[in-house]
């Protein structure tokens, strides 16, 4: 038997997998899906022209975030957003993972840094193209969101790899704190990737210098600063939600 026998079909499948994953994660962004709604696998199927079978695989995937809920006989359901109690503990629970990690990672191999150094550079340019999209075009509003939260996610990503310690890493990954500030930013418009792009900046001048402390010290202000504005964001809503656009 070939070594690479059905490949192509299961490479096929991963690819409809991440397509259906990309576009039950952008309804559930960008208001077509409020808070609640039932998520019927039959009628999101029709509705994408899919079987199924990569549906109901999209929305497991969905609950590990916390976008989606699953219950008994109900089935699945758009999660509410966290209130503010929820993200303040998230966020702390984020910051005790993270600034162990980053004093564990310092100092970082040369290959990290050029990493760290690299998904930085991305960074600022992703912040540069979402400040500059036409908020009134919602679509590459929401592309660029989304491109900007991922890149922002990969940075604290490379410091957790090199933390030497797999469970910090797994532990962080299994918070998903940045498609909780992905939803959150989505749904109420604000950006702060100038204040976060600052704070970045400040982490890796901090790595570069071979200063553990000084990187914990860093990463810890950058996640008390981050965990201020999520709230600033809860609080500014009424009744303390955060409402989907229209």
């Amino acid at each position: 038997m070939e070594p690479f026998a059905g490949l192509e079909v299961n490479v096929s499948r991963r690819v409809l997998r991440d397509s259906v994953y990309d576009a039950l994660l952008d309804m559930l962004l960008d208001g077509r899906a409020p808070a609640g709604r039932p998520l019927s696998i039959e009628g999101l199927a029709r509705g994408l022209g899919v079987s199924p079978t990569p549906v109901r695989e999209a929305l497991a995937e969905l609950e590990h975030t916390g976008l989606v809920t699953r219950s008994a006989l109900r089935g699945y359901r758009v999660a509410e957003q966290l209130d503010a109690q929820q993200m303040s503990e998230l966020l702390a629970a984020r910051r005790v993972i993270e600034v162990a990690s980053v004093r564990s990672a310092v100092p970082l191999p040369a290959s990290g840094l050029a990493e760290l150094t690299d998904v930085h550079e991305q960074h600022a340019a992703a912040a540069d193209r979402l400040l500059s999209t036409d908020r009134s075009d919602a679509p590459a509003q929401l592309a660029a969101v989304r491109a900007y939260t991922d890149i922002d996610w990969q940075f604290h990503l490379v410091l957790l790899r090199h933390s030497g310690n797999r469970y910090l890493s797994n532990f962080a990954m299994s918070l998903t704190p940045h498609m909780h500030r992905l939803r959150q930013m989505a749904s109420n418009g604000r950006q702060d990737v100038m204040e976060a792009r600052h704070e970045h900046g400040i982490i890796l001048e901090a790595v570069a210098a071979g200063d553990p402390e000084a990187a914990a010290r860093a990463m810890s202000d950058h996640l008390e600063a981050v965990t201020s504005r999520a709230l600033e964001d809860i609080t500014a809503m009424p009744d303390g939600d955060v409402t989907f656009p229209a």
